[in-house]
């Protein structure tokens, strides 16, 4: 019985931080949605077919209108990841103040803040600005660090409740 119970709750654990990091980039996209996207122009559908002179003037078109909604989507997703990289330190600091009060919470909240931490540092690359990717890096980073050194590797004292009265 016991051991069914180590089991869900690492299915509850993983199950939860998914949800979590899928709640935090629907937020970003109901609040915050991004530039909408070209329709691709019905008459170039010609596969294996050479273009005539209007179709490759509809093609040079639609490189153009592509290349400017790529222009576009660069500053769309460097704010996407900082979003997500501002939600993802909390989530990550909430999992720290409840990792003694509600531990499978607390790492379900973790695991969260983690898959939110890896959807930004995506969405950082997706912005091809290699300043702003290296800065999210290194928050990752050092926010990951730290997060390890203080659940995995410092020691954990309890609490002492009682006070000793010297005489």
């Amino acid at each position: 019985m016991k051991e069914d119970n180590k089991i869900l709750k690492l299915v509850y654990t993983f199950f939860l931080g998914l949800l979590m990091a899928i709640f935090i980039g629907v937020g970003i996209n109901t609040f915050y949605p991004g530039p909408k996207a070209p329709v691709f122009p019905i008459e170039l559908n010609t596969y294996g077919k050479e273009l005539n002179a209007d179709e490759l003037k509809t093609q040079k078109q639609w490189d153009k209108t592509m290349e400017q909604h790529n222009n576009l989507m660069k500053p769309y997703n460097r704010n996407v990841s900082l979003i997500a990289l501002i939600a993802a330190v909390v989530l990550l600091a909430a999992s720290l103040v409840y990792e003694n009060k509600i531990k499978v919470m607390a790492d379900g909240v973790m695991l969260g803040g983690l898959f939110v931490l890896l959807y930004s540092l995506g969405r950082g690359f997706a912005s091809e600005n290699s300043k702003y990717v290296f800065v999210v890096v290194t928050v990752g980073l050092a926010t990951v660090l730290y997060l390890g050194y203080h659940r995995f590797v410092r020691v954990h004292e309890p609490k002492n409740t009682t006070s000793k009265v010297k005489a």
